[in-house]
């Protein structure tokens, strides 16, 4: 961990050429960031990953090729690399590079390790809607969770409030590099999600406090209510969009007409619209907690009534009934291996699910973890799939299965033109792994963001350590420690 928060410190210093590309001008002012990203990428050297089996996440397996990275991005792609003077090589026979796993669903640094009541900061469940809140404003940098998922080739991951509420809050796609803030984690750029959530969660929450919605047709008034109220802030404040202030007629004083200016024909600002004005625009992606296809349906009329578009059903272990339509919509599924039945609305769930959902044209199936631990390993739960597919006569090669755990996130995070495969000029967010990544016995062995080796399993110096790891070094021979 000190190695790479020197490293990242050491290279504040450096020079302008390696920081990183300033984020896009925001779209409204609903999305104007007062926090923004002050990530950098580590210092990293040329690198040449040589004869390896090569999953490239567009689709493409290539056997015995090569990986070119230099200055954070991905070069070249192909057989018999040439390597330039200064260029690391590394012999990658009999091993096999994938791009970085992207995780859509984490609670890491808001449900953070230690679990204790003091750092349980994902559910802001005061009241049904609150958009308002920002799950970054919760993220705990030094939860060793992050350090975890690193080794399990975890590059970056989407970091939710929880699903008590109808709306949740804000979520933050992070890059898992060591920090001492999270916005020197917070990936450049990228878009904002919004957490919704449907089903018994918020109704069981609510209820339980002897207010709405305690029904789902309770759930589905809230929703509709909230967005009534933003479409409504949204026509006032003129779509978020800059105006100018009418000019002052020769007969005015300063003080007249002030009510017509564009800042304040909307009335007081408010946090929880502007959220929720960002999702109809279209600037904030829509990730929703959802268990049943009946609920989906209905998720996606509203998203029609309103205008705004759905990125994600998180969970979904009904999925597979409305596949199709999924893939019609444009909608990506992202699901469990195999977790069911732990509740009513989760009794459905069949362990094709995801292969089901990934099947049809335009399909975007997604193994997402919503766990500390299944986090560490996404490459063997996509494997669960691969396996559960094959007995019901669904062989899904590797160079597919990859993507449910690269591209097709990145597609649901809105990075996938700068991360998510392994092409060039996209970012060098590379895994190398010990063999097949969906071998049992699969390891990481060596993770690079943006080119920088940030963990390497046979280099101590690149393995971040926690200090809220404890434990007791391993029984030296003889029984001494």
């Amino acid at each position: 961990m000190r190695h790479l928060l020197l490293a990242a410190a050491g290279l504040a210093l450096g020079t302008a050429a390696c920081a990183a590309a300033p984020p896009a001008a925001a779209a409204s002012r609903f999305t104007d960031d007062p926090y923004p990203s002050t990530y950098r990428p580590l210092p990293s050297e040329p690198v040449l990953l040589r004869n390896a089996t090569v999953l490239t996440g567009t689709g493409q397996r290539l056997d015995g090729a090569d990986v070119l990275m230099r200055d954070g991005r991905i070069v070249q792609v192909g057989a018999a690399l040439q390597a330039d003077p200064g260029v690391r090589v590394v012999d990658a026979t009999g091993k096999w590079v994938t791009p970085g796993i992207i995780d859509v669903h984490s609670h890491l640094g808001v449900y953070p390790s230690p679990g204790v009541k003091a750092h349980s900061d994902g559910n802001e469940s005061t009241a049904p809607v609150t958009a308002n809140v920002w799950a970054e404003h919760s993220v705990w940098p030094q939860d060793p969770g992050f350090a975890a998922a690193l080794a399990g080739g975890v590059t970056t991951l989407q970091v939710l409030p929880g699903s008590a509420n109808l709306v949740g809050g804000r979520g933050v796609t992070l890059r898992n590099v060591p920090a001492t803030s999270y916005q020197a984690m917070k990936f450049p750029g990228a878009p904002w999600g919004l957490k919704m959530a449907c089903g018994e969660n918020p109704k069981r929450v609510y209820g339980g406090k002897g207010t709405t919605p305690s029904t789902r047709m309770g759930n589905v008034a809230g929703y509709r209510a909230a967005f009534i109220d933003a479409s409504e802030y949204l026509r006032k404040n003129g779509g978020g969009k800059p105006q100018e202030k009418p000019k002052r007629k020769w007969w005015q004083s300063d003080d007249d007409g002030k009510g017509d200016s564009a800042g304040d024909a909307g009335g007081k600002r408010d946090l929880k619209l502007d959220t929720l004005a960002g999702a109809i625009n279209g600037d904030i992606l829509v990730h929703i907690h959802c268990y049943r296809a009946d609920e989906m349906a209905t998720m996606i009329d509203l998203a029609k009534e309103f205008g705004f578009r759905i990125a994600a059903f998180h969970h979904g272990v009904e999925a597979y009934k409305l596949a199709d339509r999924l893939a019609a919509e444009g909608i990506c599924g992202a699901l469990w291996a195999d977790w069911w039945g732990f509740k009513m609305e989760a009794f459905d769930g069949i362990q094709e699910n995801i292969a089901l959902v990934d099947r049809p044209k335009n399909g975007c199936a997604i193994v997402h973890s919503d766990s500390d631990e299944g986090i560490q390993r996404l490459n063997q739960e996509a494997a669960k799939v691969m396996a559960n597919a094959r007995r019901a006569g669904m062989e899904i090669p590797p160079e597919r299965a990859i993507g449910w755990v690269t591209s097709n996130a990145a597609r649901s995070l809105g990075v996938a033109d700068r991360t998510g495969s392994l092409e060039a000029g996209k970012l060098a967010d590379v895994v190398v792994w010990n063999r097949d990544p969906f071998s049992s016995y699969a390891q990481a062995e060596q993770v690079y963001i943006e080119g920088a080796r940030v963990y390497d399993r046979h280099d101590p110096a690149r393995q971040p350590r926690s200090d809220f790891i404890l434990g007791q070094p391993a029984a030296a021979p003889g029984g001494g420690l």
